[in-house]
């Protein structure tokens, strides 16, 4: 594994080391162009799987935002498309041999907290696994990381606090939550979204925490922001679809954008 890895982030370091890279979830591919950005797709890259789900361009970009280069993955995969876990996590680990330090996710989510409406723009501060597996599992990629890391303080308390300084300014209203992980890709049904709110979850989706578990072994400080597309079964009042997904995000696109291009710049690398 680690030599295709090493392989993949041999192929991207021809379009720059950037230190910070950005992984742009459903419906929000294109919130966040670069300057004099170079572009490959997945297939283009050694070792890349290619997402099959809608609204997930597969596209890797490596381009500048003010002075900072920047990687952005427009796209992601996901279990659900069959990939193994450690095919989903093949390009943030080759990110992290690339020699990025943060790492920047998006998601679309589904909303349980009490107070959140579609459209709104939240945080993760921190996650639960019900994926039903560990991306980590199987011999450990000395390395990347330790075998046992440390999953104390996974979505970076410094970074969240940056995150909300720069949204005040903007006047972006910007909420807190923790992200469930369930496999899909059927929607949950409301007696599980009932019991996942009982365990204290405020959002569900199908994506990101294995990403986040890599990154952290990997040593790469995380930062996670949601948008809530939809209410989950059983408190929305009309049946869940992927369109109204990629609806809201295309509508909530550009505040995400102007938020992530102010953030990016100040965040310390």
């Amino acid at each position: 594994m680690t030599e295709s890895l090493r392989e993949a982030a041999g192929f991207l370091r021809k379009l720059g080391e950037p230190k910070v890279a950005v992984v742009l979830g459903s419906g929000l591919g294109d919130v966040l162009p670069l300057e004099d950005e170079q572009a490959v797709s997945f297939a283009d890259v050694p070792g890349f799987p290619r997402p099959t789900a809608p609204g997930h361009k597969g596209e890797i970009a490596v381009g500048k935002l003010e002075n900072v280069e920047v990687l952005v993955q427009r796209g992601r995969l996901h279990y659900y498309e069959g990939y193994s876990p450690e095919e989903i996590v093949f390009p943030v680990r080759t990110y992290a041999l690339l020699g990025a330090k943060v790492l920047v996710l998006t998601n679309a989510s589904g909303g349980i907290a009490e107070g959140l409406a579609p459209g709104d723009l939240v945080l993760i501060r921190d996650h639960i696994n019900m994926l039903g597996f560990n991306p980590l599992r199987g011999p450990n990629l000395d390395e990347l990381g330790p075998r046992f890391p440390d999953m104390t303080r996974v979505y970076d308390p410094e970074l969240r606090r940056i995150a909300h300084d720069v949204a005040r300014g903007l006047g972006i209203e910007l909420r807190e939550g923790v992200y469930l992980a369930t496999m899909g890709p059927s929607y949950e049904t409301p007696a599980e979204i009932k019991a996942f709110r009982a365990l204290g979850a405020d959002l569900v989706g199908m994506s990101t925490v294995p990403e986040v578990i890599a990154a952290r072994h990997a040593g790469v400080r995380v930062l996670a922001i949601s948008c809530v597309t939809n209410l989950a079964a059983g408190i929305a009042k009309h049946p869940l679809s992927h369109e109204e997904v990629l609806e809201i995000g295309k509508r909530k696109a550009a505040e995400l954008g102007r938020l992530l291009r102010a953030l990016i710049p100040r965040l310390p690398v």
